[in-house]
């Protein structure tokens, strides 16, 4: 549905997005992740035509934006950071003149009743935007982007300044948008990503740094896995045998909970189950495990991995 090819922003010798490629599916909800600053909304503004690109092509359902920019603009609904409302009109005439500034070829009225039930804003038409909560100018930005049915939607960090309830409620709207539609989601909130996305592409500085699904992400950073610990005993003496142990890539004290208990941390690789190993090692030195608990990466911590290690690398 939507291909992105050695794309390149530049702003004098400065490069906001260097040689970034990848693609959406039909029907795909893509979380794309990055810290403030790492060129996402860049990128999503090249990708909808309001900004042009250095080099690099964008195509979406086989148009190309730059050769046929109507056509392609036709086949994308956008929800900017902030939505472009009017707030002293209502919610209805509103999507009335958006309905005709986009010169949507279908029956005014039934499609923007149809919209309006879908983004649960029915009982809202006759308010004025200005007098309507955050989140229901966030539903009515969504309703914009859905008007005339395009088959890409791209949301630029749809759920910014709402309130708990309201992140859920935008949360369920994005996922069943999902079922009709491909969707880019744009975020640097990473619980944002992970409950509401198939598939995280992260940029960092510009450049990509990774692209896999949800669940598989890990697999791109390194394989390995956390075991927590609680052990009492010698700090000293117990470092030094999980130091031993083969497979273990780092380990560290992370507090003391007592005068001879403390929390550990020890990462290792996926091809290995060190836990057998560890309770043996502890044995050994008579430390007890008060407790064990073992799993991959979490996504925060994958995240800083790759942020990190881009920026390490230098412009």
């Amino acid at each position: 549905m939507i291909e992105v090819k050695n794309l390149t922003k530049c702003y004098g010798d400065i490069k906001a997005i260097d040689d970034i490629s990848f693609t959406v599916d039909t029907g795909e909800v893509l979380g794309f992740l990055g810290p403030n600053g790492a060129g996402k909304s860049t990128t999503m503004n090249i990708i909808t035509g309001y900004i042009s690109s250095t080099s690099g092509t964008v195509t979406v359902d086989g148009s190309e934006i730059l050769e046929s920019p109507r056509e392609t603009k036709r086949k994308i609904g956008y929800l900017p950071e902030i939505p472009p409302l009017y707030p002293d009109m209502t919610v209805r005439k509103y999507l009335e003149f958006m309905f005709d500034l986009k010169k949507v070829r279908l029956p005014k009225k039934e499609h923007i009743e149809e919209i309006m039930r879908l983004v649960q804003i029915s009982d809202k038409g006759g308010r004025l935007i200005k007098n309507l909560s955050k989140g229901y100018r966030q539903r009515v930005g969504f309703a914009q982007a859905l008007l005339g049915n395009p088959p890409v939607l791209i949301l630029d960090e749809p759920t910014v300044g709402l309130d708990p309830k309201q992140i859920i409620e935008i949360r369920k709207l994005i996922r069943s948008l999902g079922k009709k539609h491909t969707v880019i989601f744009s975020s640097h909130v990473l619980s944002e990503i992970s409950a509401t996305c198939d598939r995280i592409i992260v940029i960092s500085e510009g450049r990509l740094v990774a692209d896999a699904k949800t669940d598989e992400l890990s697999k791109s950073l390194g394989k390995s896995q956390k075991l927590s610990l609680t052990i009492e005993g010698n700090s000293a003496d117990i470092l030094a045998e999980i130091k031993k142990i083969p497979g273990v890539q780092k380990y560290v004290k992370l507090r003391d909970i007592s005068e001879k208990t403390a929390e550990y941390s020890v990462e290792y690789g996926t091809d290995n189950d060190i836990r057998r190993e560890v309770f043996s090692a502890m044995v050994r030195i008579n430390c007890p495990i008060l407790e064990m608990k073992s799993g991959n990466e979490s996504l925060e911590d994958m995240f800083l991995k790759l942020t990190q290690n881009a920026g390490k690398g230098g412009r």
